[in-house]
């Protein structure tokens, strides 16, 4: 045995001693790459021998070896730092992981708190928790039962305000409300009820040009000055169609469209759903007409909040109206929800209100060429209204009537040329043409203008002003002075000089801004 014990000790010294010389290699290098008192040793041995080209060399050598040592000493630090760092880095992670950790075990301590609490109730119903299933299984209607219990336990639903109105609209059928009125007529009695409910006052003449912007686009926009009256005309709208405006408050912070529609928070595995969202998901099971207020719109950059919508609310077909909220599907969504995505209902308008003040951005064309843009810079008279009571009414009727406008109104052809001849003109002396969404939105407009009581020249007087000559203000103001002249006579020789006066006022004021 003794001597296996000695085998084995020279056996692993081999190997071990192996090891120790690496490390006393490794300290003698170090310590020989350090040893001051060599270095003066080899000098003075040569010192004698050198001249005075050698010394200089002698020196630079010293230099050299010298900056060798430093950077040698500095690698050491930066790695003695860095080695540091990842240990502070590993620790703080533990730290992490361990909080976690601790936040899973409140977590789950508050889920077990939770079905306490539904125990409770459904024990409060006279029913033993442990035996939820058996008596479900007995009763005479275990689905209404299931839905009961469905309502109370939302643990697995992450949109809980979509599931309760589905819940809500369940067994809804579609109302008639059997509305007979006329465009004109919904003029008089959107004013009226205005007036005699609400004591807030507008001329006729502006309530046709809101009616009219609603048929022509499913953006409006409400501009001027403050307090004369702009979310007052949407929340009114609201009001006698007996479907209150949904009034969303644009924050300067608004970067994205998560501030409209909500957004899917991954740790509580809920989506968080706005009003707004809860308004569209609602609208999709009836057809009344639903409005949403953006109000003071330009707080924040409209293109980036709304862009995904103005893109589609700019689609023909309304069957490509879908936006999608979640990229998965789980089995609880809302019946509205198809894989995800929410079809935008046809029967909800946006009004978004615009102060033009320095604290606000300035909306850009992208959104004014989707939009109709209405001035509210006047506060109305009042006046001593008919007693009007609000009314519902119905989508497909009111568009309806739109419909009915465009094919009795269209653009007269005096109407439509003396327009190509102001484009020419336009182009040629401004650099501003008019495209065909453009076009297309005056035709709707106009129709609709007409149908309620106002003149064709009017309402192409008042888009033109609005949707084209708003584009002047981008130009050289300096530059186009001299040529603002030639265009008002050009408008009194086209239609008249006692017609185009919002076209007239307007160039009259970017006239005086120079």
């Amino acid at each position: 045995m003794n001597t296996f014990v000695r085998f084995l000790y020279e056996f692993m010294s081999v190997f071990f001693g192996g090891i120790a010389t690496i490390f006393k290699g490794i300290i003698d290098g170090v310590v020989q790459m350090f040893n001051i008192g060599d270095y003066l040793y080899i000098v003075q041995f040569y010192k004698n021998d050198f001249h005075l080209a050698e010394w200089i060399l002698v020196v630079i050598a010293c230099i050299v070896l010298l900056l060798l040592l430093g950077l040698i000493l500095l690698l050491v630090w930066f790695l003695i730092r860095k080695y540091i760092k990842f240990r502070k880095t590993l620790v703080k992670q533990e730290s992490m992981l361990e909080e976690i950790g601790t936040l899973n075990q409140q977590v789950a301590q508050l889920v077990q708190e939770k079905e306490k609490i539904l125990a409770m109730k459904v024990s409060q119903l006279g029913l033993r928790p442990d035996e939820d299933a058996e008596i479900l299984e007995e009763e005479d209607n275990p689905e209404q039962k299931g839905e009961d219990l469905e309502q109370i336990d939302d643990s697995n639903i992450r949109f809980s305000k979509l599931h309760a109105i589905d819940i809500q609209y369940k067994d809804y059928k579609l109302q008639e409300y059997h509305n007979n009125f006329t465009l004109e007529e919904l003029v008089e009695l959107f004013r009226n009820f205005a007036a005699s409910k609400l004591h807030l006052y507008y001329t006729t003449n502006m309530i046709r040009l809101f009616i009219s912007a609603l048929s022509a686009t499913k953006l409006v926009i409400l501009q001027g000055i403050s307090g004369t009256g702009k979310t007052s005309l949407a929340y009114a709208w609201g009001k006698f169609i007996r479907r209150d405006a949904i009034i969303a408050s644009v924050q300067p912070s608004w970067r994205d469209r998560t501030e409209l529609f909500g957004y899917f928070n991954e740790f509580t595995k809920k989506f968080n759903e706005t009003e707004v969202l809860k308004k569209m998901y609602e609208a999709g099971y009836t057809d009344d007409v639903y409005v949403t207020v953006l109000d003071e719109m330009n707080i924040a950059r409209v293109e980036y909040y709304f862009a995904e919508m103005l893109s589609i609310l700019e689609m023909p077909s309304r069957d490509e109206w879908i936006i999608e909220l979640v990229p998965s599907v789980w089995d609880t969504d809302p019946k509205r929800l198809e894989g995800g995505k929410l079809r935008i209902p046809g029967n909800m308008w946006y009004i978004g209100t615009i102060n033009n003040d320095d604290s606000t951005f300035a909306v850009t064309d992208k959104v004014y060429d989707r939009a109709m843009p209405i001035d509210i810079n006047d506060k109305g008279q009042p006046f001593d209204p008919i007693e009007t009571d609000s009314m519902n009414i119905n989508s497909s009727y009111l568009e309806g009537l739109f419909q009915q406008a465009k094919q009795r109104h269209p653009l007269s052809d005096d109407m439509v040329k003396k327009i190509d001849e102001m484009d020419n003109y336009v182009i040629k002396h401004f650099r501003i043409a008019f495209g065909n969404r453009i076009v297309k939105q005056m035709k709707d407009f106009v129709a609709t203008y007409v149908e309620c009581g106002g003149t064709e020249v009017d309402g192409v007087d008042y888009y033109i002003a609005r949707k084209i000559l708003r584009k002047f203000e981008q130009l050289n103001l300096a530059y186009i002075r001299d040529e603002i002249d030639g265009f008002i006579e050009f408008l009194d020789r086209s239609f008249g000089k006692e017609h185009f006066n919002e076209c007239k006022e307007y160039l009259l004021r970017l006239k005086k801004m120079v």
